[in-house]
């Protein structure tokens, strides 16, 4: 086995750069408000945001104006507790289409409608983290839950990283950059859950703001790093 060269170890700190931020941005969506406040007083989401050639502002990324109770508060208010301001952090609730096989006594829901709990995102996720032996410990065991998708995809950067730094097995490589291709055709749905975010955190912006890096990084790590174009894709209607 071959040890790793100068270009795979460029590669590997991509890799690692990427697993950094997925790995933030899991924990944001499933509400470390501790962490969300240190990484806004420490302008981790505008560093890391500014490292990848994306197009972000970066204004509602920083300060240190944001106490751990407070940032608690918002996103309980967004992500868990139903009402006028919420957003269901779930793929299923966003899908266009209703899943095939759903049954759901839920009085929120009508047979034969879209926006769902445990739809067939959910499946879908489910299917793809058993392929790579992976078990969510984010998103309150829902499978197709925001956070859980970015820890799986943080897990796969890691993974990515260390066969590159140590010389792994092509193999092994292109299995791991599938599954993250494959991971990222499926959150097309993000495009529709960031508008949601934006049109409810009107006041303070903080989590429309990370909603928004969410979208736009995932949307080129997608095109220019990983090549999911040619994956069965989640998409949005025009």
């Amino acid at each position: 086995m071959s040890g790793p060269t100068p270009d795979t170890l460029d590669e590997a700190a991509i890799a690692t750069a990427r697993a950094r931020l997925y790995g933030l941005l899991a924990a944001t969506f499933d509400g470390e408000a501790e962490t969300i406040a240190a990484a806004l007083e420490g302008e981790a989401f505008a560093t890391v945001a500014e490292a990848f050639p994306i197009d972000i502002a970066t204004a509602n990324l920083r300060g240190d104006g944001h106490d751990a109770e407070s940032l608690k508060i918002g996103y309980d208010n967004l992500f868990v507790v139903p009402g006028r301001h919420y957003v269901p952090p779930f793929a299923s609730a966003h899908a266009v289409d209703p899943s095939e096989e759903f049954e759901s006594d839920s009085r929120y829901h009508t047979a034969g409608e879209a926006g769902e709990l445990l739809g067939d995102p959910a499946a879908d996720m489910a299917q793809l983290y058993a392929a790579a032996g992976f078990s969510p410990e984010r998103g309150d065991d829902i499978p197709d839950h925001v956070a859980a998708s970015f820890e799986f995809m943080r897990a796969l950067c890691e993974r990515e990283a260390a066969l590159l730094e140590g010389g792994g097995r092509e193999g092994s490589l292109d299995a791991v950059r599938d599954l993250q291709a494959r991971t990222l055709s499926r959150l097309g749905w993000i495009d529709r859950f960031e508008d949601a975010v934006a049109d409810r955190d009107t006041v303070e912006g903080v989590f429309a703001a990370i909603a928004r890096l969410a979208r736009t990084f995932t949307a080129w790590d997608a095109q220019e790093v990983v090549d999911a174009d040619d994956r069965p894709s989640e998409t949005t209607p025009a």
